[in-house]
């Protein structure tokens, strides 16, 4: 298979097993495209567009997307280790671009001060992940492991975080009106409190 391209647009296509790390792809467009055991570690995506694209079992780790837009795609047992997705382009009036991970590893990547309403977060392991000032109405981060993420400003207004654990959220510097979490893990909020629980 041919190795993607800058300036190119590709449509229902399935890219295989490709490997293309630390290169460049500028300004190219991919729309309900696959991508299956690739790896493209260490590249830069800029002024790309993703619509309706998967990737599966992708490595992306530590990739670059500057001024890139993601929409309606998903990753599966990925991984996206050191992204920082606040360097894509996110257009103001998309509050919920539609993006799915599930058994992806996302360790040391930020989502700070993005809108990603009903984000979904399905299996995934989160570690140092800087959710901070993120407005994540409305999303799922369900049975993810959070250990040592960041969250002050967030909006996790009516988010289900069911089964998800080691996180270190505030209820004081949060919004989590409306929000799901574990009976046990839940007990995890109060320590914001600087209350004492007795038997």
């Amino acid at each position: 298979m041919k190795p993607i391209a800058s300036h190119q647009q590709y449509y229902d296509t399935a890219f295989n097993k490709l490997t293309q790390n630390d290169e460049s792809i500028l300004e190219s467009e991919f729309e309900d495209c696959e991508f299956n055991d690739c790896d493209f570690s260490s590249s830069t995506f800029a002024k790309c567009k993703f619509l309706n694209c998967t990737f599966r079992r992708c490595n992306l780790s530590l990739i670059e997307v500057p001024f890139s837009r993601f929409l309606e795609s998903q990753f599966i047992e990925s991984k996206l280790v050191g992204v920082n997705w606040t360097k894509a382009h996110w257009p103001p009036y998309i509050t919920d671009p539609d993006l799915k991970f599930s058994q992806c590893i996302l360790n040391d990547s930020s989502f700070f001060d993005l809108t990603l309403n009903d984000l979904s977060l399905l299996n995934c392991k989160l570690h140092d992940v800087d959710f901070r000032n993120a407005n994540l109405a409305y999303s799922s981060i369900i049975h993810c492991d959070l250990s040592h993420s960041l969250f002050m400003k967030t909006n996790l207004y009516k988010a289900d975080l069911t089964e998800s654990y080691n996180f270190s959220i505030n209820v004081l510097e949060n919004n989590i009106d409306n929000a799901k979490f574990s009976r046990f893990e839940a007990l995890s909020l109060l320590d914001s409190l600087n209350i004492e629980l007795v038997d």
